[in-house]
């Protein structure tokens, strides 16, 4: 049994992990899968669909989310409601993928995609800290085996928690067949409707939050000559985040200085024309428990510098330029060569199309299956 929680759509994160895990579960043709959806248990995934609110949360959940009485309430609730949904199916494995296991009979595997709210807390809500650290202390105490989505989070999780390293897997993820090189022609109808032109820009997406550390980038690609800053403006893409009004001050002040373009958040179906249309795609994060945009952006065929912090050494493979996430003039160094050595650029982009096609979903979901095999066999 798979829960379906984190699948809300617009797909991001770990709501997309979830979705395609799923899917390729599904074609596994497992008789007995089933998908818990809040408190109900289905056999069939939540429907993508971009009719749902591109906005975020509403305003009451936002509340709720930072109210620390809703969440003590909610924290009592809601794992007795799922408990009675998963009720008589002990002889299932549950799959929480998003860090939470409700209580359950049977045998459970939890998904920690990072450390972030343990090493990186002031990249987060003190209240979302708190809830965060609290429902993994319940999952530890629930799990029989750990997922992360990378070798390096494998250990972190081991080193921190103190469990065995041979009940932690690594299961990498992937990026979709809809990240692909494109041509000209293709990318043309979509880029012109936001006013870009193939090959023309750098791209950034991410959520807009201090961990991604956007603010080193805005600080570096200032410091381009003003005809590459012309040539090739910096376009930004994604949700406005928590503690982001200085951020957002900032590229509303390059956007009027001409060398930025803010998109906010782009729908599904134009986010790999928007990534495969790049000249460079730069990532200067702090910390990632995977660093999906990276992977995405060489499928595309598009070269990319990023931090060579936390796991981007792993997925990146050596096929991108890395920087210290502190250091601005290595980042400046490497934006100058990033859109303008064409050598380099051609060599990029080829060990990144070659370091992209060692991750599928397909090969997600069984190495998924197998860690459930192993679990139910204990």
């Amino acid at each position: 049994m798979l829960s379906t929680d984190p699948v809300k759509f617009p797909l991001t994160g770990i709501g997309r992990y979830t979705y395609e895990l799923g899917k390729c579960l599904q074609r596994q043709g497992l008789e007995s899968l089933r998908f818990l959806h809040g408190y109900r248990l289905s056999s069939e995934l939540p429907q993508a669909s971009d009719s749902h609110s591109m906005a975020g949360a509403p305003a009451w959940k936002q509340w709720a989310q930072r109210n620390r009485w809703a969440v003590a309430v909610f924290r009592q609730i809601n794992p007795l409601l799922k408990a009675r949904a998963l009720k008589g199916l002990a002889d299932h494995v549950f799959h929480g993928p998003n860090y939470y296991l409700p209580p359950f009979a049977g045998r459970s595997v939890v998904t920690i995609h990072d450390l972030s709210h343990y090493v990186w807390t002031q990249g987060h809500p003190r209240e979302r800290v708190r809830y965060m650290q609290a429902e993994m202390e319940l999952s530890l105490k629930r799990a029989s085996a750990i997922i992360t989505d990378t070798e390096y989070t494998r250990r972190e999780v081991a080193q921190h928690i103190g469990w065995p390293l041979h009940r932690i897997h690594a299961v990498h993820l992937a990026s979709g067949p809809e990240f692909a090189p494109r041509s000209h022609e293709a990318l043309a109808p979509t880029l012109s409707s936001l006013r870009l032109e193939p090959g023309a820009y750098a791209l950034f997406i991410g959520t807009i939050e201090p961990r991604k550390n956007l603010a080193t980038l805005l600080e570096a690609y200032a410091r381009l000559p003003q005809a590459t800053r012309n040539r090739w403006p910096l376009v930004v893409a994604g949700y406005r985040g928590w503690q982001s009004d200085e951020l957002h001050d900032r590229l509303q002040r390059a956007q009027a200085q001409g060398w930025l373009r803010y998109l906010g958040f782009v729908p599904n179906q134009t986010l790999p024309v928007l990534m495969a249309g790049a000249r460079l795609f730069v990532y200067p994060s702090h910390y990632e428990g995977f660093g999906l945009p990276v992977l995405e952006a060489m499928a595309s065929g598009v070269p990319v510098v990023c931090s060579n912090a936390t796991t981007l050494p792993e997925v990146t493979g050596g096929a991108a330029a890395m920087h210290d996430p502190n250091d601005g003039d290595a980042l400046l160094g490497w934006l100058q060569v990033g859109l303008e050595d064409e050598g380099w650029r051609s060599q990029a982009r080829g060990m990144g199309l070659k370091q992209a096609q060692q991750f599928s979903w397909a090969k997600c979901a069984r190495d998924t299956l197998a860690v459930y095999q192993t679990v139910a066999e204990a």
